[in-house]
């Protein structure tokens, strides 16, 4: 199923421009709504920001109009740090920047950890000082058999139905193959008109799941990660546990994450 409503957070720094654009690109391959929805903090009508954040609105509004997309601007709710506040749970994919120096302070405290881990839906993260290039041509999915890394697999159907490469990671797969099988995952996919490329790196204990993921991210020219998140609570449960946070807290390319 495509997404049909995309969503994308918008702030006063340098990143919500390229961020935008990633948003207005993924909205014309799948027919989609835009849902800008503006997070600054009161911080940022202040001082040098103030005119970014005051012109949000008026960003927003003339990029769709120039992509010639239905969109809606929306203000989150600066009162609350409830992330129903933020309309995330009315989006098929949400669009944000990782948290930065660059951006502190001028950004409501739940983007982007928050949201991901209580919206139900697929969060795409981009670096910060990202700027627009191909996003989604070769994707390489993070594996372990559980529910999240299952949840994030199935939440980017629509992403890897459209990628010109897949390649399915696995770090040190178990020796009972039926527990692990990424074939299997594989052949799921396969029903959904993907195909993936098995990638297994085994434990040797000269690599860690992070470094053997980067390195194979290098090896397949990847552009996008996906991997599932794993709240606070389970972050020493499977190999990939510590390795969601690692990425999520220094992100160097396009990754999309489901809790």
């Amino acid at each position: 199923m495509p997404y049909k409503d995309i969503l994308v957070f918008l702030d006063a720094t340098s990143d919500t421009p390229g961020r935008l654009d990633l948003a207005i690109t993924l909205a014309r391959q799948h027919g989609a709504r835009v849902i800008g929805v503006d997070v600054s903090t009161p911080a940022a009508f202040e001082g040098r920001w103030k005119d970014q954040a005051t012109g949000l609105q008026d960003l927003f509004l003339s990029r769709l109009d120039h992509a010639r997309l239905n969109g809606e601007f929306r203000v989150a709710d600066h009162s609350t740090g409830n992330c129903k506040a933020l309309y995330a749970h009315f989006a098929d994919l949400v669009i944000a920047t990782q948290r930065h120096e660059s951006n502190a302070g001028l950004v409501l405290p739940a983007v982007p950890e928050e949201v991901l881990l209580s919206a139900g839906v697929p969060v795409l993260i981009l670096p910060p000082e990202w700027r627009p290039k191909p996003v989604g041509r070769s994707i390489v999915l993070a594996w372990i058999p559980s529910r999240e890394a299952t949840r994030a697999a199935h939440d980017a159907l629509p992403l890897l139905a459209r990628a010109e490469k897949v390649t399915l990671f696995e770090f040190a797969p178990p020796a009972d193959r039926l527990d692990s099988a990424p074939h299997l995952m594989a052949d799921h996919l396969w029903q959904h008109g993907v195909e993936a490329e098995l990638f297994t790196w085994p434990d040797m204990g000269d690599s860690s799941p992070v470094d053997a993921l980067f390195s194979c991210l290098d090896r397949q020219e990847a552009d996008l990660i996906v991997a599932g998140a794993y709240g606070h609570s389970r972050l020493l449960e499977g190999l990939f546990g510590g390795v969601s946070a690692d990425l999520i807290r220094n992100v160097s390319m396009p990754l999309l994450m489901s809790h």
